[in-house]
């Protein structure tokens, strides 16, 4: 598998996420200062592409999005939904090569 060139870091603004379309796949890709965090952007409670527009804040010490739609936090780091630990988004690599941010 290769890294796909989604944006550049300036174009997220920080503690916000965007979607990009990854191998035909949405991924929700989010900036938390100079780091890069991908998920899924599905919220597979209500079946919305939608966490890219989420809130992303931390939940006991754990990076998170909450679904702007039923308010699930799901992990930037594993995917897991915190309310429900049978519940998960994919999660993708990512990183910051530059100025580029890139998503496997």
């Amino acid at each position: 598998m290769s890294l796909h060139r989604v944006c550049r870091l300036e174009d997220i603004v920080p503690d916000t996420g965007v979607c990009a379309l990854v191998a035909g796949e949405q991924v929700a890709v989010f900036r938390i200062g100079e780091k890069v965090f991908a998920i899924g952007n599905r919220d597979p409670f209500s079946g919305a592409y939608v966490l890219s527009r989420g809130i992303v804040g931390d939940l006991k010490g754990e990076l998170v999005v909450a679904s702007p739609v039923y308010k699930q936090h799901f992990s930037l780091v594993t995917g897991r939904c915190i309310e429900d630990d049978a519940v998960a988004v994919p999660v993708y690599r990512a990183v910051v090569d530059g100025a580029d941010v890139l998503v496997l």
